[in-house]
């Protein structure tokens, strides 16, 4: 028993050592960390910025928890000094886990630490290479703008230099050609004029020329003398010029020019528009007033006239503004609605191919619109006219302008519907500015709403709306097809002797150029008319399309039928003189 103590005093008395031991390493490393980290402040506040950055602290460890022991049973009396044995050396390694836990930690922030001063060496480091790269390039930057600048300066100087040898050299030589000349005339000197500079210098390089000479074997030689006899007769032109005056020279130059420079066969077509209207574009709702009141309508001068009434020129009473009123039977709420309709429509259309609304007016048994006058008469008058010379260039002034009007409409989302030579109108008799006109079948086009429509005239109508299928901008392309034909041939190209037979006509596609009054019609016209007649309606072109064709966009073309000037359905016109 005795033994038995005093191994169990020599047991505690080496544990308590151990722990000591441990305790002073700990407190050790902990003093020399702080101190450490007092000496470099700058160190510590860019550990404390690093893992603020990255939102951990990577100096903590969380300790894991012991492992609970299982139960055991009762201990019996015999036992009790082997259980209290057992019982000290349970604490003693607990103890002793604890301490080698608490040195884990410890050397792991040691180590982190460490680890982390390491990074920001590292950065301090890349940052200073980078800068010191950054200077060195801004200084090789400099090095190369001044080196620059002085090349720039050196060959000023150098090109400075050049020149004034150069002046010097001409002003020897013409001081020298004065001299000859003034000794081989009699009649006295003469002067050297400015304009002969280029004669002078073509001396001085001859003069060049025959330096070199003595150095070149003798088959080059014969070369140089016949360029010598060429040079000397170019001098002698040159002095005959200078005797003749700048005048001459000056006219022989352009007259070079003319002969050196190709002249290209042009002519730009007149595409400006037409005068606008003489108002602002307006919003105009029906007014219930009377129109008596603001206007005064000749009713005896009819302008026009159709299905929904007739057309009488008018003057407003306030400023003396001439207008066309446009009056529109409309007894039923739903014919009303129809007209109002066109006002809308109108509303929204603002360009100047387009004619323009100005006021309208609701009265019982009709709607009157008032709007822009033009008094150059319907683009059909002319094609009937057998005294109007319209020619091809002619017909391609109106179809331009009527594709342009058509692309502002699309862009709008707005078809037209009733496009034919009775709804354009010409700006004035003189000129060949026209604008479209009667927006009452006119839809406003949705994507999503399928548009049908069953109404027309016959002979313009696209085979869509005869099937009675759903209709969109490619339909006014179609009627834009057979205005061209009409204007270009004087001919309907569908025309049956009713209107079943024009419908059917239309619906089989028959056309062609065979009529005589196509022989003198450009191929471009042609092709123009073969793209637009098309049955399906997705493969004729568009009014954008239309415009860059040839027909209307090749100026080449246009020359060529500005100086041809053949006329359009020769057949209407008069028969030629002798």
């Amino acid at each position: 028993m005795e033994n038995f103590l005093q191994d169990k005093d020599l047991w505690i008395v080496g544990s308590v050592c151990l722990v000591a031991s441990i305790l002073w390493r700990r407190f050790w490393n902990l003093f020399t960390y702080k101190r450490k980290r007092d000496s470099s402040p700058e160190s510590a506040s860019i550990d404390i910025q690093f893992r603020e950055k990255d939102g951990k602290d990577k100096s903590k460890v969380y300790q894991k928890g012991l492992k609970t022991q299982k139960k055991k049973k009762p201990l019996d009396a015999s036992d009790l000094v082997q259980a209290g044995f057992e019982e000290v050396q349970n604490q003693q390694n607990n103890q002793l886990s604890q301490c080698t836990a608490e040195t884990a930690v410890s050397t792991a922030a040691h180590q982190d630490l460490i680890e982390e001063e390491q990074e920001v060496d590292k950065y301090r480091e890349g940052k200073d290479d980078k800068q010191q790269a950054a200077v060195e390039e801004e200084a090789k930057e400099q090095e190369s703008v001044a080196e620059l600048f002085q090349i720039i300066e050196e060959d000023k100087k150098e090109e400075e230099n050049r020149l004034k040898k150069e002046e010097a050299l001409w002003l020897s030589e013409v001081n020298q050609l004065a001299a000859l000349n003034s000794s081989d005339r009699t009649d006295g000197s003469i002067t050297v004029t400015p304009e002969s500079c280029e004669e002078n210098l073509e001396i001085i390089f001859s003069t060049k020329r025959h330096v070199t000479d003595e150095t070149l074997p003798d088959e080059l030689k014969k070369s140089r003398v016949e360029e010598d006899k060429e040079l000397e007769e170019d001098e002698v032109a040159g002095l005959k010029a200078a005797e003749v005056g700048p005048e001459r020279t000056e006219e022989r130059t352009e007259e070079k020019r003319k002969n050196a420079e190709p002249v290209i066969d042009e002519y730009v077509v007149d595409s400006s528009p037409p005068p606008p209207a003489p108002f602002e574009h307006r919003l105009v709702t029906a007014k219930t007033h009377q129109i008596t009141s603001y206007y005064t309508i000749n009713k005896e001068e009819v302008l026009g006239g159709g299905r929904f009434g007739m057309v009488h020129k008018c003057v407003e009473k306030s400023s003396g503004l001439v207008l066309a009123a446009k009056i529109i039977k409309a007894r039923s709420q739903k014919e009303k609605e129809v007209v109002k309709c066109e006002i809308e429509v109108m509303n929204q259309l603002n360009h100047d191919n387009l004619i323009q609304l100005y006021a309208a007016f609701e009265s019982r048994h009709e709607i009157i619109l008032v709007m822009e006058y033009v008094d150059g008469g319907e683009l059909f008058d002319r094609i009937i006219d057998e005294n109007y010379k319209l020619t091809e260039l002619d017909t391609v002034l109106f179809i331009r302008q009527i594709s342009e009007g058509l692309q502002y409409m699309h862009k709008m989302y707005i078809l037209h519907l009733d496009l034919k030579p009775e709804n354009i109108l010409c700006v004035s008799r003189q000129t060949n500015k026209v604008k479209i006109i009667d927006f009452g079948l006119a839809r406003r086009y949705k994507p999503r709403e399928k548009l049908r429509v069953n109404f027309g005239t016959p002979e313009f109508l696209a085979p869509e709306v005869i099937n009675y299928e759903f209709v969109s901008f490619p339909t006014d392309m179609w009627s834009l097809g057979v205005i061209t034909y009409m204007l270009l041939s004087g001919l309907s190209p569908f025309l049956g002797e009713d209107d079943n037979e024009t419908l059917n006509n239309i619906l089989a596609c028959q056309w062609s150029f065979e009529e005589a009054e196509f022989a003198d019609i450009s191929e471009e016209a042609k092709d123009f008319i073969s793209r637009l007649l098309v049955k399906s309606k997705s493969w004729r072109m568009s009014a954008s399309q239309s415009l860059k064709h040839p027909w209307l966009s090749d100026r080449a073309l246009h020359y060529h039928l500005h100086h041809k000037k053949n006329k359009c359905h020769s057949s209407h016109a008069p028969p030629p003189e002798g």
